[in-house]
């Protein structure tokens, strides 16, 4: 018997912001095509995230070719050991650009551990340090790391006039909760889609409308019901409609609310 063929992608008239994804890791066999799939579902505006010391430059070609494409200079948790004082001079360098609006994907990761949890926490501190000195939002990865988290955003917050949003929220609602006390901004994908993410889900509904960003992390965590092929920022109107739900709100609705708060963060649109 032959797999049913997934219902298609809906289409909305708001026009959505992706909040980040890492652009560049996007596995499409035809990049033109997949550009023209990713338009054609309403998505205008992307912001491609910096992960590694690797791809900082590749981040600035991309907002450099692409006229709806605008970027973060930062570094994943699982970098952290290759922190070091040139590496943020150069983070610090890129971010001056006009089309680079964060700092970011900086945070802690202690599930896989690829680096130490002192070096998480140092190259997560003077990343944040740098995000005030510069005027920029942050985008933050946290897992399995509430505790210090938060003991680090104590620090710092006061210090982030743009706040930014923790991206992929998979944590506790006692640090949304935090989260969303100190002015941040909380990020969605397809998560809230999977069987087993009811702890996504009750942060959802905890969390009110005007703090929501929609993302889709792609090429990973692909929405329901594309599970098992490669994400894509195509798939978003699939997490607004279920965040939507959730929300109990009519999904254009949403999709209004979501977009005014994606230009109010990263490109200061109200």
């Amino acid at each position: 018997m032959s797999k049913r063929t997934p219902r298609p992608v809906p289409q909305f008239s708001t026009p959505i912001i992706e909040t980040p994804c890492p652009l560049e890791y996007l596995q499409a066999p035809d990049r033109e095509r997949e550009r023209a799939a990713i338009t054609a579902a309403g998505i205008d505006q992307i912001i491609t995230i910096a992960v590694s010391p690797d791809n900082l430059s590749v981040v600035m070609d991309l907002v450099g070719r692409f006229e709806a494409v605008w970027g973060t200079q930062g570094i994943h948790p699982h970098e952290a050991d290759h922190w070091h004082d040139a590496l943020r001079q150069t983070i610090s360098d890129g971010a001056r650009h006009p089309k680079i609006v964060g700092i970011g994907e900086i945070g802690l990761d202690y599930h896989y551990l690829h680096s130490s949890r002192d070096a998480q926490i140092k190259a997560f501190e003077e990343q944040l340090a740098l995000a005030g000195e510069l005027d920029l939002p942050v985008v933050i990865h946290t897992r399995e790391a509430d505790d210090d988290t938060r003991a680090v955003l104590a620090n710092h917050a006061g210090m982030l006039r743009k706040k930014g949003v923790i991206h992929s929220f998979t944590s506790s609602l006692a640090l949304a909760e935090y989260c969303l006390q100190e002015g941040f901004y909380l990020g969605f994908n397809g998560i809230c889609t999977f069987k087993n993410a009811d702890n996504v889900r009750s942060v959802i509904a905890a969390t009110p409308p005007e703090k929501i960003l929609l993302e889709t992390d792609a090429p990973y965590l692909t929405p329901v019901p594309y599970r098992g092929r490669s994400n894509s920022p195509r798939y978003l109107p699939l997490v607004a409609e279920k965040v939507a739900e959730i929300k109990n709100l009519p999904v254009e609705e949403l999709l209004h609310t979501a977009r005014r708060n994606s230009k109010s963060l990263f490109f200061e649109v109200s």
